[in-house]
């Protein structure tokens, strides 16, 4: 391990990978209750399929580093908390509200939930840089399954996010959102994709 890496901070942050992953399950595991569109909902079958996948990734990650995956931080904790008030607020949505709204939060608490979880893999593959060699292939290997899987969740999902909205507004939307129709990998690719909406309408 490179001197330069803060493997305390390191493990801490391979722990918020697998609690947001784990979280990440509950969280489209409900939002699949509130989907009413059956892209929308084809499409978070798919992320939780993956979510699954890098539950199992992480927790690899965490092995290798002779991290036990089931260990507890103050950090973990918070992102614990964190995919459980996601959960219940979903169900409020549920209890409280239309279907329509419901599909709305669902939305956004996917967002939210997959903001944190883009970011921890955008971390971790800032940290690869300064791993050795032998470490460096592991975690590379691993990075390179979850990295453009986790683009995908979030900047897709962002477009539905607004395109819903605008629908519920009783303005024109365009969906499947444009993300999903180009089918946008990155950050660019998304920006570009939002910037050319009217053209689909």
């Amino acid at each position: 391990m490179a001197q330069t890496i803060n493997k305390k901070q390191l493990n801490e942050l391979v722990l918020q990978m697998i609690e947001t992953e784990l979280g990440g399950e509950q969280v489209y595991r409900t939002a699949l209750t509130c989907a009413l569109n059956d892209d929308l909902k084809k499409e978070w079958e798919g992320y939780l399929e993956e979510t699954l996948k890098h539950q199992e990734l992480a927790t690899s990650v965490a092995k290798h580093l002779d991290l036990d995956p089931a260990t507890m931080s103050p950090g973990r904790e918070v992102v614990k908390h964190l995919g459980e008030s996601f959960v219940k607020a979903m169900k409020m949505a549920q209890k409280n509200g239309s279907p329509e709204a419901a599909q709305l939060v669902a939305c956004e608490c996917v967002v939210l939930a997959e903001t944190k979880d883009h970011t921890n893999w955008e971390l971790f593959g800032k940290a690869l840089e300064k791993l050795n060699a032998t470490d460096k292939r592991f975690f590379k290997e691993v990075f390179d399954q979850v990295e453009q899987q986790e683009d995908h969740h979030l900047f897709h999902t962002r477009g539905w996010c607004r395109e819903l909205w605008i629908d519920s507004l009783g303005m024109p939307a365009v969906l499947p959102p444009p993300e999903e129709v180009k089918q946008v990998e990155t950050e660019i690719g998304a920006s570009r994709a939002k910037q050319q909406r009217d053209s689909y309408l």
